[in-house]
C-alpha cells in the first residue's frame, strides 16, 4: 500500500507490518521509519493490565500501538508534537482497531506542566511512560535533510526535559522504559538520579561478538530498589538471521520485561 499526502511534508506514505503482521503501520517512505527499536521497547514494558501508558515522542505511534496489541487491556496515550505525524498515529490506531483504547495528543513533551494539563495530560496520571527520544544533540551528528528523520534523530535539547516530564506525569510506583544509544547511558543514569529507583539496564547487541548498539533502561518512580544489569539481548545469530528468541520477541510471542516482583 502506498499513497501521497496532498500538501504534506511527509510525502509518500507506505504501510509496513510488524509483530508478525498484526501491527499495520502507515508511515512516511522517506525519513525516520519505526521498526525494531520500537518493538523491543514495547516488549520491555511490564504487564500493566487495564492501566494507562503514555508514549511520548510517539511519531506514528509504533511503541504505544505495539504495547496495546501485546497487552489487550492497556489504555494508551500517544503524545507527538508534529501534527501530521500525530494525525497518522490516529489513523494507525483506527486501522488496527485500537481507537477505543488509544488516544492521540498533538503536543510537545518539553512543554510546561500547565500546557500539558490543558492537553489532558495531568500530573501523576499515568502508570507507565515509554520513550524513544532523539539520539543526538544538535551538532552531534550529521542531520538528515528529511524533516521528520531529523526531528526523530536530533534532539533540540538534552534528555533531561523528557525525563522531567515523565517524572511529572507518572504516578508513584509508575514505570519508565526507554531505548537509547549506548553512549547515552551516563546521561540516562544521571537523569534518573532524582525520583527513580529499580533501574534496570539491558544491553542490545546486533551480534553476540560485537559491542552493544542500544540500551533499554527501565525504572520505577519512588522505588528504593538497587540498580540491575540485565542479561544482554542479541538480535542476530552468526548466520545473520534473528536468533530464535529475538524472532519470538519481534513476532510478539516473547517479552523482555524484567521481573519487578
Amino acid at each position: 500500500m502506498s499513497e501521497m499526502e496532498p500538501g504534506s511534508a511527509l510525502g509518500e506514505i507506505v504501510e509496513d507490518r510488524l509483530l508478525d503482521g498484526r501491527l499495520k503501520l502507515l508511515q512516511p517512505r522517506k525519513g525516520h521509519r519505526a521498526g525494531s527499536d520500537a518493538i523491543l521497547l514495547a516488549a520491555a514494558l511490564p504487564e500493566l493490565g487495564q492501566r494507562a501508558l503514555l508514549d511520548i515522542g510517539a511519531g506514528v505511534g509504533t511503541i504505544g500501538l505495539a504495547a496495546a496489541l501485546l497487552q489487550p487491556g492497556l489504555r494508551v496515550t500517544l503524545l507527538e508534537r508534529d501534527p501530521e505525524l500525530a494525525a497518522l498515529a490516529a489513523r494507525n490506531a483506527g486501522q488496527n482497531e485500537l481507537a477505543g483504547r488509544v488516544t492521540v495528543v498533538a503536543g510537545d513533551v518539553t512543554a510546561r506542566a500547565a500546557i500539558l494539563g490543558e492537553l489532558g495530560l495531568a500530573s501523576a496520571s499515568f502508570d507507565a511512560v515509554a520513550m524513544n527520544p532523539p539520539f543526538y544533540p544538535p551538532g552531534g551528528s550529521r542531520a538528515s535533510p528529511v524533516p521528520n528523520r531529523k526531528a526523530a534523530h536530533v534532539a533540540e535539547g538534552a534528555l533531561a526535559p523528557w525525563l522531567r516530564t515523565a517524572r511529572r506525569l507518572l504516578r508513584p510506583g509508575g514505570h519508565l522504559a526507554l531505548i537509547h544509544r549506548v553512549e547515552a547511558l551516563p546521561e540516562v543514569l544521571a537523569g534518573l538520579e532524582t525520583g527513580f529507583g529499580a533501574i534496570a539496564v539491558r544491553p542490545i547487541h546486533a551480534f553476540a561478538d560485537k559491542p552493544a548498539i542500544r540500551i533499554i533502561v527501565t525504572a520505577i518512580l519512588n522505588s528504593r530498589k538497587p540498580a540491575t544489569l540485565l542479561p544482554a539481548f542479541v538480535i542476530n545469530g552468526a548466520d545473520g538471521r534473528l536468533t530464535p528468541f529475538s524472532d519470538a520477541v519481534h513476532r510478539g510471542r516473547e517479552r523482555l520485561a524484567p521481573d519487578y516482583q
